[in-house]
């Protein structure tokens, strides 16, 4: 195989699995003028269109989901050899893909600089979402996501500990207005709407004590999945918010915001760390599955 030959098959693995020419060419380093002569010539040499594109996606054509599902196994494969080439001559090398929940965030980046330290020769590629992703078939080694929405055929391991959710109101919008004591009074009171990024649907606020669970359908003029949007709205007093413990205690503690059902919001089971449960897991992966067992 030609090196131009294989340039051009690794371009077109990163367009099927990110599903864009822009989030593949930061990947691999190109600009997407680049990858895109890229790929046509690919396309040339084979006589076959290989992606559907449009001005909003990229999908693979029938002809190019066939190549996709015989060559991506083949690269990966290939990396995994040299990787453990590496590995087997006392150095990790190679790159780690991680797609991790934007509440977990802080606990990566605490971690990350000691782990790169420790791994000179590991690149780690992370992207932030809180939607549901099929890590297998978007290329990443692995993903951190809340415990309740792991695959059951995924290996999981602990990362940062329990978390609460935290319902809050600035003061001026509880001047006037009785607090909520209870999660139904909630159906009283303007909320400010989450969007669950995986289905785009409002989310139904979880609230519990003593073993009594409340999924709450809450209303409210602002609806949106954006954490500054619903933060700002919630600080300017247009409504009761919802959030991670972590992203109001700074505001609680300067009087910015007041915690509402606090008795309601009991810690839960946080972050876990997940991949597949392949035989053999690339260096990157393991080294940094050791890592956060041992930190």
């Amino acid at each position: 195989m030609r090196g131009s030959d294989y340039a051009e098959l690794r371009a077109f693995a990163a367009v099927v699995r990110h599903g864009s020419f822009t989030r593949a060419a930061v990947h691999l380093g190109l600009s997407p003028s680049a990858l895109s002569q890229t790929i046509r010539a690919l396309e040339d040499r084979l006589g076959q269109r290989l992606l559907n594109r449009t001005t909003r996606s990229v999908a693979p054509s029938p002809a190019g989901q066939a190549l996709a599902e015989r060559l991506l196994p083949v690269l990966d494969d290939l990396d995994g050899v040299v990787d453990m080439a590496f590995a087997a001559a006392g150095e990790v090398s190679g790159p780690l893909r991680l797609n991790v929940v934007r509440v977990a965030i802080p606990q990566l980046a605490q971690l990350l600089p000691g782990f790169l330290a420790q791994h000179p020769r590991v690149t780690v590629q992370v992207e932030a979402s809180d939607a549901l992703v099929d890590i297998v078939a978007q290329g990443y080694d692995a993903g951190i996501r809340l415990a309740e929405r792991l695959e059951g055929d995924m290996i999981a391991v602990p990362f940062g500990g329990p978390l609460r959710m935290a319902v809050a109101a600035a003061p001026s919008y509880l001047e006037g207005r009785t607090p909520p004591l209870h999660p139904r009074d909630l159906e009283a009171h303007e909320c400010l709407v989450n969007l669950a990024p995986s289905t785009g649907t409002p989310y139904r606020w979880e609230l519990d004590k003593d073993g009594v669970e409340f999924r709450v359908p809450v209303t409210g003029r602002l609806v949106g999945s954006d954490l500054r949007l619903r933060m700002a709205a919630c600080l300017a007093g247009v409504g009761i918010g919802y959030f991670f413990e972590s992203e109001v205690l700074d505001h609680v503690a300067a009087g910015r915001l007041v915690r509402l059902l606090e008795d309601w919001t009991p810690p839960f089971p946080g972050c876990y760390l997940y991949y597949p449960s392949r035989r053999n897991q690339s260096p990157p992966l393991q080294a940094f599955v050791d890592y956060l067992k041992a930190a």
